[in-house]
């Protein structure tokens, strides 16, 4: 049996919770993840099922008024939540990065692509010389570097743009040039294909590819496109309502998924194969996460739903490497 290698991120037990006039909203509740080096992780779920927030925990970027109530983020070895404001900064961007969901609001339009990269390249590249005007140009042959890295036409030239003169597509590779700008050993990329037409998309998701195997680093791709994970990741976590419901190897999970949720989401997706069969939805909404009853987060939308689904379900192990949250499932062996 081969060993696996430790986890470059491991998440034990996260809640996030969102302190509103209406009440508790738990965000995130009760997540585990493992990344391990090199692995490309899907997330997937619906919008409001926490994967974003999550992943702006593991980030510390999480603003009032959310805040982590409890759980343990581990990086390579090092205990994010034990470590003050001013060393967090250090970590980010330098050791894990993460790209936003819409480019043109994410990067600041009263800065040039270049100063935005040069921003980054010298909060965190130690590597540069401390004498200003070598440092500057030590930081701008770095930042041409990446724009050329990422496909960027005419890079010493465009440097000099700002946001708004690029197509969504470029601002995608622009945005995704300054989280790699430090070579982090994680790169978060959050939903990086919206709002793209589907050429676009391909292109970039083929460039984070690309990167993933240039740089060795580790990828955690939040998505709705089980399309897109079936191609890109090793493993698949799936949220709904802020708890994780599924996760185990992509092409297991996506090839005889186990929880009524997965099952839900593969069949709203229209396929060529499916001609003249109709698409099947899945009812109802993503339930309000303020006062939710302690029961299967999914019972009210689930056609498979019993009176035992009403206590708390807890994920268990339903094959190898395989977990759900699922009371119908028969726990196996790990």
């Amino acid at each position: 049996m081969t060993a696996h290698p430790s986890p470059l991120l491991e998440v034990e037990g996260l809640r996030t919770v969102f302190d509103t006039r209406a009440g508790r909203a738990f965000a995130v509740d009760g997540v585990d993840i493992a990344v391990r080096p090199g692995e490309c992780l899907g997330v997937v779920g619906e919008s409001g099922s926490g994967k974003s927030v999550t992943f702006s925990s593991v980030m510390g970027i999480v603003r009032s008024p959310g805040h982590i109530e409890a759980g343990s983020i581990r990086f390579n070895g090092v205990d994010l939540r034990a470590l003050s404001p001013q060393e967090m900064r250090k970590v980010r961007g330098r050791h894990i990065a993460m790209t936003m969901q819409d480019a043109l609001t994410a990067l600041n339009p009263a800065l040039t692509v270049g100063e935005q990269i040069l921003e980054v390249l010298y909060a965190h590249d130690e590597t540069l010389p401390p004498e200003r005007n070598a440092r500057r140009k030590a930081a701008i042959a770095k930042a041409v570097e990446m724009l050329e890295l990422v496909g960027i036409a005419s890079a010493a030239d465009r440097l000099r743009n700002y946001p708004h003169e690029f197509s969504g597509g470029m601002r995608q590779r622009i945005m995704i040039a300054i989280a790699l700008a430090c070579r982090p050993k994680l790169l978060i990329a959050d939903e990086p294909t919206t709002a793209l037409d589907v050429t676009i998309q391909a292109q970039v998701l083929e460039l984070i590819a690309d990167m993933r195997v240039k740089l060795g680093m580790s990828v955690v791709l939040i998505t709705h496109d089980l399309g897109v994970v079936s191609e890109y990741c090793d493993r698949v976590m799936v949220m709904y309502a802020g708890q994780v419901v599924e996760q185990g190897p992509t092409e297991a999970v996506i090839g005889d998924p186990r929880h009524p949720y997965t099952k839900g989401l593969l069949g709203s997706i229209p396929r060529l194969s499916m001609r003249g069969h109709p698409i099947t939805p899945i009812e109802g909404q993503v339930p309000d996460l303020i006062g939710l009853p302690p029961q299967c987060r999914f019972y009210s939308r689930c056609s498979e739903r019993l009176d035992a689904c009403l206590d708390v379900i807890e994920m268990r192990e339903v094959g190898a490497a395989r977990r759900a949250r699922c009371i119908r499932l028969p726990e196996v062996e790990a």
